[in-house]
C-alpha cells in the first residue's frame, strides 16, 4: 500500500451505516483521516521540539482526534480535558457557550494546544480562548480537525487544520447529533434537518 492510499478504498458499510436513512456521502474517508492526522502529529512535534505541550481536548467530538492525534505527536505530553456546550441536540449553534467541565491542570507557563473536532462560527472557540489566555499559559494554540469555509464570524487565527469542508453538518469520528454517529470510522454528511 502506498502513502496515502485509502486504506479503506472498496470496503463495505457495515449493515448498520448502510441502511441508516440519515446518512448521506463520505466527506473525508477513514483512510484520509489516518494520513492528515499523522501529518499533523508530525508537524507539531516539530513546532513543539523542547516544550512538550498540553493537549487540551474539548469534548465530546473531539475525543477520538485527540486520541489519534497524541498517539501521532512524538514529543512527553499531557491531557486535560473540558467540555463546553453551545449546540445541544441541534445542528447549529445557540451562540450561548457554557463550560460544563472545566480542566483539572493549571495552565500558567504552559503551552497549551486546544484540540477542537470542528471550527464553524467560531464563537465558541473564540469563548474558550479568551477563558484559556486569561489563566496565563505561556502559548496557546488550536487545533482543529475540521473548519468550516466561509462560516466564521470570530477573529482568530487556528494555527493547525484538518481539513476545510464545505458548511454542511457532518457526523463521524467523535462528531455527533443528539450523541449518535460518535463512532463512524468516517465523517459524513447528516441528511436529516435539525431535531426536534
Amino acid at each position: 500500500m502506498t502513502e496515502g492510499e485509502d486504506r479503506t478504498a472498496g470496503r463495505q458499510d457495515p449493515t448498520w451505516i448502510a441502511k441508516d436513512p440519515l446518512l448521506g456521502a463520505v466527506v473525508v474517508s477513514a483512510g484520509q483521516i489516518a494520513a492528515r492526522v499523522s501529518e499533523l502529529g508530525e508537524q507539531i512535534t516539530k513546532d513543539f521540539w523542547g516544550r512538550p505541550p498540553l493537549l487540551v481536548g474539548v469534548l465530546k467530538g473531539a475525543f477520538v482526534f485527540l486520541a489519534d492525534l497524541a498517539r501521532a505527536i512524538e514529543l512527553p505530553l499531557e491531557m486535560d480535558f473540558m467540555a463546553v456546550a453551545s449546540y445541544g441536540t441541534a445542528t447549529k449553534t445557540s451562540g450561548v457557550v457554557r463550560i460544563v467541565k472545566d480542566l483539572d491542570l493549571d495552565l500558567t507557563g504552559r503551552h497549551v494546544i486546544v484540540i477542537e473536532d470542528i471550527v464553524d462560527s467560531g464563537l465558541t472557540l473564540s469563548y474558550l480562548r479568551k477563558s484559556l489566555l486569561a489563566r496565563g499559559p505561556e502559548s496557546l494554540a488550536i487545533c482543529t480537525l475540521l473548519q468550516k469555509t466561509g462560516q466564521q464570524r470570530a477573529d482568530f487565527d487556528v494555527e493547525y487544520v484538518g481539513f476545510e469542508i464545505a458548511p454542511d453538518f457532518v457526523v463521524g469520528y467523535g462528531l455527533d447529533v443528539a450523541e449518535r454517529y460518535r463512532n463512524l470510522p468516517d465523517l459524513r454528511v447528516y441528511l436529516a434537518g435539525e431535531p426536534e
